[in-house]
């Protein structure tokens, strides 16, 4: 091959670079997106739970006021308590981790209470970097 000036155009490799021959400074950085183990179990506990919440006022209407079975409640109601459980455990382990406020913490438990807030909770978190990787965590 000739040697490259700046007049002349750069050499085409005859094969790619093996991982061995790309120099690390030449890499870009990807920005990575993922997040740690408990902040995706913590996020899809909460899409989980409003949908629990669904599934309960569905069998509460059916129960209460069709009167027609109480199934749906049997069913969603320890399904739905199970999930909210898990995401209260997981709010405070991802609160340690991430080093949330208090006020952030009391935010994501009082999101289990109203129907669906869990879910605006996960999104308002996500929006506003709570789930970032912190210094020193």
């Amino acid at each position: 091959m000739a040697p490259v000036t700046s007049r002349t155009a750069a050499p085409v490799p005859d094969a790619a670079p093996t991982p061995a021959a790309v120099e690390p400074s030449s890499v870009p950085e990807v920005p990575t997106t993922s997040h740690h183990w408990t902040v995706r179990a913590f996020r899809v506990v909460a899409i989980a739970e409003a949908f629990s919440w669904a599934g309960l006022l569905v069998g509460m209407y059916v129960k209460w006021i069709a009167e027609a079975s109480e199934i749906g409640v049997k069913i969603f109601g320890p399904v739905h308590g199970g999930l909210v459980v898990a995401y209260v455990a997981l709010a405070l382990v991802v609160a340690v981790r991430q080093r949330w406020s208090l006020l952030t913490v009391f935010f994501a438990l009082a999101a289990t209470l109203p129907p669906f807030l869990t879910v605006f909770f996960d999104r308002w978190a996500h929006r506003s970097g709570r789930y970032e990787e912190r210094a020193g965590a």
